[in-house]
């Protein structure tokens, strides 16, 4: 007899709340102190209020969710599925993977938690792979050995609008921050595996889309066995700024016609880091 398999991700994948009861899917909110107050992604915090407050300089902290927010979520679905299959953000960018992976060996082994590095629309991505796989029959571990093999199958590249979040967060240096605002460039993020890394730098948006549209279909092409939508899943994810975003949609639909785009507003975990205005080119190998 199949084990029933509970599948849980965090607000970083972009799943929102409403969405997850659709799939079936559970979401744990990440968690926000803004001048010293708790806030919870999607719950007490909305993307509208979260850019408000960050445009009138509010110390935004991101935080990782408790340790009993996590267990507390994981004995509610035990009553009801003999597994679960966590699906954290990225253990390069945050410490909740690690601290998941502490709290589930006290479980048994009923908790299988997926180390598989991805982040917002690549992360929503391998929920709903394991979803899929659950239902294919696949055990807590089995989805997470297939998840964390196929974890390279996925790339990300960012445009970000100022670098002046990257600065305040510390993760650049003040002098290549102030460089870049002088310069006016449009410097373009890579995520793959568990860092991000600088990949280019544009001097105009249109420059840095296509940087991102080139970058994407080398790896189409170079990685994940060719530019086909039967193969890849294409995804467009965004902070704040929706019409440009909706913009930037309609050019790669152009460059890759027949192919199926989705688009997400990025978590405000990965928001915060980067502020307003940056634009993302996203894709993932289908599991056959």
């Amino acid at each position: 007899m199949n084990k029933k398999t509970a599948i849980v991700t965090d607000s970083n994948s972009g799943i929102t709340q409403a969405q997850a009861k659709e799939l079936g899917i559970y979401v744990l909110p990440m968690p926000f102190m803004i001048n010293d107050e708790t806030f919870y992604e999607d719950i007490t915090l909305t993307q509208a209020e979260f850019y408000t407050r960050l445009a009138e300089g509010a110390d935004v902290i991101t935080s990782q969710p408790t340790p009993d927010s996590v267990m507390k979520l994981w004995d509610e679905l035990l009553e009801e599925y003999d597994q679960i299959v966590h699906i954290p953000m990225s253990s390069g960018l945050s410490g909740s993977c690690q601290s998941a992976m502490m709290l589930a060996e006290d479980y048994d082994g009923k908790v299988a938690v997926v180390n598989n590095q991805r982040i917002s629309v690549t992360q929503r991505q391998s929920a709903l792979d394991a979803l899929a796989l659950a239902e294919r029959g696949m055990d807590a571990g089995q989805i997470k050995e297939f998840l964390e093999e196929d974890k390279f199958n996925s790339s990300i590249y960012i445009m970000l609008d100022t670098l002046y979040y990257l600065k305040k967060g510390g993760r650049i240096t003040p002098a290549a921050a102030a460089l870049g605002t002088i310069l006016r460039l449009k410097p373009v993020l890579q995520i793959q595996g568990d860092k991000l890394d600088a990949f280019a730098k544009a001097r105009t948006i249109s420059q840095g889309k296509s940087i991102m549209i080139n970058a994407i279909r080398s790896d189409m092409e170079k990685r994940f066995g060719g530019v086909n939508a039967d193969n890849i899943w294409l995804q467009i994810a965004y902070t704040y700024d929706l019409e440009a975003a909706q913009q930037l949609k309609e050019e790669v639909q152009e460059q890759f016609p027949g192919f199926e785009i989705h688009m997400d507003p990025l978590s405000l975990s990965v928001a915060c880091h980067i502020g307003p205005g940056a634009l993302a080119v996203a894709c993932c190998k289908k599991i056959q």
